[in-house]
């Protein structure tokens, strides 16, 4: 049978840093009882990765006739149908990591591997993400890059003594904001923040500064001399995305950040329409906001979407359609064709 728009189980991580917002204000069943940081909404890992067990950690399909199966089973038996002409990752798996996060904290300030620290150390994998801010409590701020002039020496100092933070910019939360981090970026999530974030599959991160924070009883593990060979002290900031806007009566598209590994786009549709979706290549929805279906020939009834839901679209379906019960928007994401060039 074709294809269809895919939803999975999500994957509920709980961190010392993480609340219940997750539940409160994206309506996900989280555990009771537990700091949740993170909804992993679309993954697959290769084993070792997330899990020391020889296995594959993979998002479980929620819906459909395909209800049970993994997405890396898909990217075993349907990977052509999935994805089109973009390409798997050399390991076989699937090229996007998709999450909510919660920071009922601050998280650690932290830096991900670029691709020349990532290729030089196994068991290190590249993180290039973007987040989206969905809300935040007054006064959130995020920390994002290092402020002009600092070198390694004078941050290797700042660690020492503990004044990091003095080093980083800060950022005021503002919803709607999207904030680019590619790799070698220092950058904290702030207390009070939710965020939608894309990301290359990876869970490498390397922590310099915990905020004096103690997990039973003791400080977090520092990775202090890693994360100083992974930090773009030429390039501190992160490079501009400027936004760009293609708008109908009906549809406004801006997009958010283009990067070599993904796309990413909010969307806003107006209640009652009723159109072909135009792709043949895979897409990612993240919905906001509204309600909306998806219909495909070969499934009885559509898809629903409703804020904090998640949906995979393959691509090859058999003539998808979608109708907006209401005005909606959602966050887009699409993958390039061809893999991102090694200096990446």
């Amino acid at each position: 049978m074709p294809l269809y728009p895919l939803i999975f189980h999500p994957r509920f991580v709980p961190k010392i840093w993480g609340g219940r917002k997750l539940a409160t204000l994206l309506q996900k069943p989280l555990p009771p009882d537990q700091s949740v940081g993170e909804s992993w909404e679309l993954f697959d890992f290769p084993p070792g990765v997330v899990d020391p067990a020889d296995r594959w950690i993979s998002a479980t399909v929620a819906n459909g006739p395909l209800a049970g199966q993994t997405l890396h089973d898909l990217m075993l038996t349907r990977r052509d149908e999935l994805l089109g002409d973009v390409p798997a990752l050399p390991s076989g798996q699937f090229p996007l990591l998709v999450k909510f996060l919660d920071a009922r904290e601050d998280l650690s300030v932290q830096v991900h591997p670029p691709r020349t620290y990532a290729d030089a150390h196994p068991g290190a994998h590249l993180k290039t993400e973007a987040w989206y801010i969905l809300q935040h409590d007054p006064g959130a701020r995020l920390l994002k890059g290092l402020r002009p002039g600092v070198t390694p020496d004078a941050f290797r100092a700042a660690i020492a003594d503990g004044t990091v933070e003095t080093l980083i910019a800060a950022v005021p939360a503002k919803p709607g904001d999207c904030h680019f981090l590619p790799s070698g970026t220092v950058h904290a999530l702030g207390a009070g923040i939710l965020v939608a974030e894309v990301q290359t599959p990876s869970d490498t991160t390397f922590r310099v500064f915990d905020f004096n924070r103690l997990e039973n009883g003791q400080p977090r593990q520092l990775h202090v001399e890693q994360a100083l060979a992974c930090i773009d002290f030429d390039h501190p900031s992160p490079p501009a995305q400027p936004r760009s806007h293609v708008a109908s009566h009906f549809t406004t598209v801006t997009k958010l950040v283009d990067c070599p590994f993904f796309t990413l786009e909010k969307v806003r549709m107006t209640e009652g329409l009723d159109e072909p979706l135009p792709y043949d290549h895979p897409v990612v929805w993240m919905f906001l906001s509204g309600s909306a279906q998806l219909r495909v020939k070969n499934l009885p009834d559509p898809v629903s979407l409703l804020p904090g839901q998640t949906l995979l679209l393959p691509a090859d379906m058999d003539a998808p359609r979608l109708q907006t019960l209401a005005d909606s928007q959602w966050l887009e994401v699409t993958l390039p064709s061809r893999p991102p060039s090694s200096a990446a």
